[in-house]
Order: structure tokens, then sequence, then C-alpha cells
């Protein structure tokens, strides 16, 4: 990957804020700043609030109105030229992360370089306290070691890197999922297009060990957002499996009556709203899905 002058790949970081989270904020800007190599250019998106004093040097963008995560970063996207083509290779990062080591971009350039079909980098996220790695944080089935790096089916929204050429061949994150899925959306179609994804446990992001079901609209949205996520992808014989199966599994992990309702809400909302554009994937990308150990049936 020779980057845009015949150098080193050139790294932009995207981070979305609602604004509530200066300290931590402005330590994830620090930890950017002080990466090895060629400085790494930062945009800051104000999600539907003002963006907290940053360093001199990090551009930022406030919008109107929370466009929600995909919105929000597909923003920080187009801030680095139409489809980020104004550098080679995009950091998503969350604002209350940090970058546990200084050599991560360089981590990424090296990895890019190596590999011209590697599409995104999946970080490992691990509590900047216990240096634990919950299992949720580990993009695949087999989960219970953190610390093996392996070819992966999807990604960590905040906590990733992608080669902006991936932005090019198959458009950015859906909008409209606002919250939940999205990265999956993107890695079916970034798979289906021929790039690979890795997760790779030396690249780490410290991040306080939190629970996904803390947002209230979280029920409702990984339901509509899992109906979506197949009528988009899966060929149709693939559908009613995909959406079976994930419902069993809802109902197996036995949530509350409140989060089983909204979850329900959500289904049928998927169902009966726009989802965005549909291009089902190749029954060549549902068996390499499942060579890759995720058949897109779960």
């Amino acid at each position: 990957m020779s980057g845009h002058a015949g150098g080193a790949a050139k790294v932009g970081a995207v981070v979305i804020t609602m604004g509530n989270r200066p300290a931590e904020l402005r330590a994830l800007l620090d930890s950017v700043a002080t990466q090895d190599g060629a400085p790494v250019e930062v945009v800051v998106v104000g999600n539907g609030s003002p963006v907290p004093d940053v360093p001199a040097g990090v551009r930022t963008v406030e919008l109107p109105e929370n466009l929600g995560i995909p919105g929000g970063r597909n923003v920080g996207i187009e801030a680095f030229g139409p489809g980020g083509t104004d550098v080679d290779i995009l950091l998503f990062l969350d604002d209350d992360g940090l970058l546990a080591r200084p050599d991560t971009a360089e981590l990424c350039r090296e990895a890019f370089a190596a590999d011209p079909e590697l599409g995104i980098i999946s970080f490992r996220i691990a509590d900047p306290d216990t240096g634990e790695t919950q299992r949720r944080h580990v993009p695949r089935l087999r989960a219970s070691d953190p610390m093996r790096s392996s070819r992966v089916t999807t990604f960590l929204g905040g906590a990733n890197a992608v080669r902006t050429k991936v932005f090019a061949e198959v458009g950015g994150l859906p909008d409209e999922f606002f919250y939940a899925h999205e990265e999956t959306d993107l890695a079916w179609r970034a798979l289906n297009a021929g790039w690979l994804i890795d997760y790779r446990s030396d690249m780490v992001l410290y991040h306080p060990t939190t629970a996904p079901s803390r947002h209230a609209v979280y029920h409702r949205m990984v339901a509509r957002n899992r109906v979506w996520l197949a009528r988009r992808n899966l060929p149709l014989l693939l559908v009613p499996v995909y959406l079976g199966v994930w419902m069993l599994l809802t109902l197996l992990r036995r949530p509350s009556r409140a989060a089983l309702k909204a979850w329900f809400g959500g289904f049928r909302e998927g169902w009966t709203t726009r989802c965005g554009p549909r291009r089902p994937m190749k029954w060549r990308t549902v068996w390499r899905l499942t060579r890759l150990g995720r058949p897109p049936v779960i």
C-alpha cells in the first residue's frame, strides 16, 4: 500500500461525540496524536451537539441533529473527501476509548500493505482497569480466546480501521440503521466484493466495560435492524432461516417482558418499513462466510 504520495499510507481518524465526555475525548485525541509514524489527521463529529474543546489541528463538524452512529460516521468519512479518498486508511474510534499503544497506526499501515485484499481490521477492546475483553467484543462465534487473532466476518464499530477503497467500492455505513448492526451490513457488502476482515488482538482500544442494553432503544433497534440486514443482504432463501434462528436465540436468553415487547415491536417494524436498497450477496459469499466459521444464518 503505497500511500498518496508514494510513501507511507495516509491515516485519518473519525470520532463521533455527543459532547458529554470531554475529558475522555481529550484523552483519546491525545492517544491518537502520540501515534508513531506520520501524524494521523482527525475529524471529530458533534452528532447533534457542540464539540468540546479539542487540540489544535483537530478538525470538527457540528451537526444540527443526531444522525445516529452510522450517519455521524459517514459525515466523518466525507470530511476526508468523497468516500474518504483523501486518506488511505480511516480509524473509527469511540469517544470514550483510548488507543493502548503508540504503534497502532503503524500496525495498520503494515497490515494493509502486506495484504492487498485486507479491507477492514477490527481492534481488540479491553477494559482499561482489568485488561479484560468482553466475549461480545470478539467478532466471531468462537470467542473464548480474545488474544487469538483471526479472519472474521464482521467488526466492532468503535474500534476499527478501514481501507478507504472499501467505501469507494461498496459505499458507506447504512444511515437508516441509526444504531446496531451497521457494521455487519458494511462487512457483508465488503466480503461480497472480495475484501477480507481481520480481528487483531494486538491492536487495542481501552474502553470501559459496558452493557449494550444500557441504551433505551437497544431491543427495538437490534430487532428492526436485524430484519433490515437480512432483507438488504441475504439471498431470499436464507432470510427466514437467519431471522428464525435469531428469534429463537432471543427467546432462549429469556429477556424481560418489556424487552421482549420492544424486540417484537422492532421485528415488526423491520418488515413494515423501508430498509434501503436490496443487494443480496452471492452464494459464493455465503460459502465464504461459512468457511470463515460464521454462516449467515446466525
